[in-house]
């Protein structure tokens, strides 16, 4: 039992030092982002990615979608970047699996670890079909209470298509419209 304890002690030291790692990255590169449009939807997956894979810091990414929506097949879009958006997201998860301790407690994050105690699902595809500054904090919570991985990414993938198909759709006839394209 000692020995299990230290197992996942380590991994969650392997968590966090891999949240710090990629968020530093992701940040160091966002100005480039734009640069992997150019390779099409798997660019819009990779910038969607990188973009969501920052626990708390800015990336581009809901801009390039709008943009990317009146190129490409809205659609298309919206599940590239839904889909590299909800694995981006796993950071999060990851840093709450990390350890509890390192989300600092305040009414916001109580309230929100007691939605995701009562309906975790549904909290987390809500927390991701919304643009929020909070998501980040929902999935924190999630791996914090231990929520199954895969469930976890199911209906965050599920609310970044819903919300990735509004900005595209969005892009596509407002550039449409503005153009006359």
């Amino acid at each position: 039992m000692e020995s299990r304890k230290w197992v996942i002690r380590v991994a969650r030291l392997i968590a966090f030092v891999a949240v710090i790692a990629i968020s530093v990255f992701v940040f160091s590169i966002r100005d480039r982002a734009e640069e992997f449009a150019v390779y099409g939807y798997p660019g819009i997956f990779l910038i969607s990615l990188l973009s969501y894979a920052t626990v708390l810091l800015p990336a581009p990414g809901i801009a390039i979608v709008f943009a990317m929506g009146s190129v490409f097949n809205p659609l298309g879009v919206a599940l590239a970047a839904g889909s590299g958006a909800a694995l981006g997201e796993s950071i999060g998860y990851l840093a709450g699996f990390s350890g509890q301790g390192i989300v600092e407690r305040s009414d916001i994050s109580d309230k929100l670890f007691a939605w995701m105690e009562r309906n975790g699902p549904l909290t987390i595809f809500i927390m991701s079909a919304v643009p929020n500054p909070f998501f980040d904090m929902a999935g924190v919570a999630a791996g914090a209470l231990k929520m199954p991985y895969l469930r976890f990414l199911f209906w965050c993938w599920l609310g970044e298509v819903v919300k990735m198909s509004f900005f595209a759709f969005t892009g596509a006839t407002s550039i449409n419209r503005i153009f006359g394209t």
